[in-house]
């Protein structure tokens, strides 16, 4: 089973894009992120007729996640729980029934910038850095859940978080920033330490590994890139995996994305 995360940023600019991707690449499971559309507008039709079952969580000009899967999916639910009064569409998750069933969830993490503090240095009540937390202690919760059910899970997307140093070409440039901040940094490792593996550096080591490059000041031609789309496994999960690659040619298309799709392939 080859699942693959893409933030797409924008299925009306990027449906060619992703049209000539899902030709070329044929994953069996596609997580994409910031579809900006709702749920009507989205070119559902067009997908399943490329074999695609299309589930979707769209939110009018910003944020919105889906599913694209060529094997059955039961128990579609959208939302993170935890806050019902959370109105912006950044989670979706399925159980995909392949030979071994696996809970995939897809997730488009908050950004969280500007980073806004307290005399204290907490985060702002209200602000967008407040969010951002707020939400990670909600996934935590939710991580929880998925590691107790005992079956193969996967939380998949753009997180948002740069997890060390080397998954940035110019660290220094991100201490202050949201996404390589040092508590943001706490609680994605606080969400892996319940056990959960991260496909990426299970299989790969060094620097010099992104999956996004910025449109500005020539970054992509730089590489001047920063590693935020992951994969979290349960143990189940990680017991499947096989490997994991980030497919950065796509990067370098027509109209791409700044982000490139990310991919675990799993012996399920």
């Amino acid at each position: 089973m080859k699942i693959a995360t893409f933030n797409i940023n924008g299925i009306k600019a990027r449906i060619g894009a992703l049209t000539d991707w899902l030709t070329e690449s044929q994953p069996d499971v596609a997580l994409l992120q910031e579809i900006k559309s709702v749920d009507g507008n989205f070119p559902r039709q067009h997908l399943e007729d490329m074999g695609y079952i299309v589930e979707t969580h769209g939110q009018k000009g910003f944020n919105g996640v889906a599913i694209l899967s060529k094997i059955p999916l039961e128990d579609v639910t959208r939302g993170l729980p935890g806050d019902d009064s959370d109105e912006q569409a950044r989670w979706i998750e399925a159980t995909v029934m392949g030979d071994i069933p696996v809970r995939v969830c897809g997730l488009y993490l908050p950004n969280g910038n500007p980073v806004e503090l307290d005399s204290d240095g907490n985060p702002v009540q209200g602000g967008k850095y407040a969010y951002k937390m707020g939400w990670m202690d909600r996934l935590y919760q939710r991580a929880q859940t998925l590691m107790a059910d005992e079956m193969p899970a996967l939380m998949a997307g753009d997180y948002n978080i740069i997890p060390q140093p080397e998954d940035a070409k110019r660290p220094d440039a991100w201490t202050k920033d949201a996404l390589h901040r040092l508590p943001s940094r706490e609680a994605f490792r606080r969400i892996q330490h319940l056990g959960f593996t991260e496909a990426f550096r299970a299989t790969t080591f060094g620097d010099g590994h992104y999956s996004f490059w910025d449109y500005q000041a020539g970054a992509w031609d730089r590489n001047d890139g920063i590693r935020i789309d992951h994969f979290l496994l349960t143990p189940q999960c990680a017991d499947l995996l096989q490997s994991c690659w980030i497919e950065s040619a796509v990067r370098g298309r027509e109209k791409p994305s700044d982000h490139v799709p990310v991919w675990v392939d799993l012996a399920a």
